[in-house]
């Protein structure tokens, strides 16, 4: 039997997703039916599907859960958690400018700010291997700063990745130029890479100076998105790490421009903001047919 679903389809510079109204609307969806809404083609399309429901904690908002284009679920969206904020007033469930919200990995903060952009508290970044998960286990590793590089072989280029955990797990590679980067095969095979039992986004960050940077990004499940939130979190974690950046840092990506501030270098556990825009695209209703 088919399914109605109403939906809301949204982006946060270029990143693109299908969200959904799980307070009023009570239904399941297999992966099938998740792929089918993101398929570009037959679907409504896009890089995520997100899914806001009733929270039952009184000091959360509300729960969030994220799902990528294969249908899988995963921990955490930069972009996709600032959709969520302005998503949830437009559809009248909160006046809040200031929202917390639960996903897999932990609560978040998002906050919408005057000038129409959101701003979230994305938490701290982890550098454990066992945070993303990544097996570091035999991999050459050097010392740049306070940061710790691995050699990872892929596509023929032995790769020099930094790894950090944003609530999911990302490998950051500095590269000459973004643009020039071999990301549509470099970024497949280290996001299946066996050293990530989970896979991993991999971004390819071009820094051009203490406050700006340009980055690309391979999302695990979706391929190369025009933004990653929590990819630019990383990257900007990395370059901060290294003494490339100062604690804040616009990084430039191929659907707009988000902000970074960071001050790991200087007070422990110090948390990572994301700012950036989050637009609605438009509205509808879908009928999801039988899949088998």
């Amino acid at each position: 039997m088919s399914k109605r679903l109403r939906f809301t389809k949204m982006q946060g510079a270029g990143n693109d997703f299908v969200m959904i109204n799980g307070i009023t609307e009570r239904f399941t969806l297999s992966e099938a039916e998740l792929r089918f809404l993101a398929d570009r083609k037959f679907g409504i399309g896009a890089d995520q599907i997100l899914l806001v429901e009733k929270s039952d904690e009184p000091e959360v908002d509300f729960i969030y859960r994220i799902f990528n284009a294969d249908g899988g679920e995963v921990e955490q969206c930069g972009n996709g958690a600032r959709c969520f904020a302005v998503f949830v007033r437009d559809e009248g469930l909160t006046e809040k400018n200031k929202i917390r919200v639960r996903t897999m990995k932990g609560v978040i903060e998002p906050e919408v700010l005057a000038d129409g952009r959101v701003r979230v508290n994305m938490g701290a970044p982890k550098f454990d291997p066992q945070d993303l998960p990544f097996q570091a286990q035999g991999l050459s590793c050097l010392t740049r700063d306070l940061d710790k590089v691995y050699n990872i072989p892929a596509a023929g280029h032995m790769n020099w990745v930094s790894t950090v955990s944003m609530g999911n797990p990302h490998a950051v590679i500095l590269v000459g130029n973004s643009e020039t980067a071999a990301v549509d095969t470099i970024g497949p095979e280290i996001e299946s890479h066996a050293v990530f039992p989970n896979r991993v986004n991999v971004g390819f960050l071009e820094a051009k100076d203490a406050h700006s940077a340009r980055l690309r990004v391979w999302e695990r499940g979706a391929g190369e998105t025009l933004a990653c939130g929590t990819g630019a979190c990383a990257a900007a974690v990395v370059g901060i790490r290294r003494g490339t950046f100062a604690e804040y840092v616009d990084v430039q990506m191929r659907g707009g421009l988000l902000t970074i501030e960071w001050a790991g270098r200087s007070q422990k556990d110090a948390p990572v903001y994301l700012t950036g825009p989050a637009e609605i695209v438009f509205k509808g209703e879908i009928v999801i047919p039988t899949i088998e």
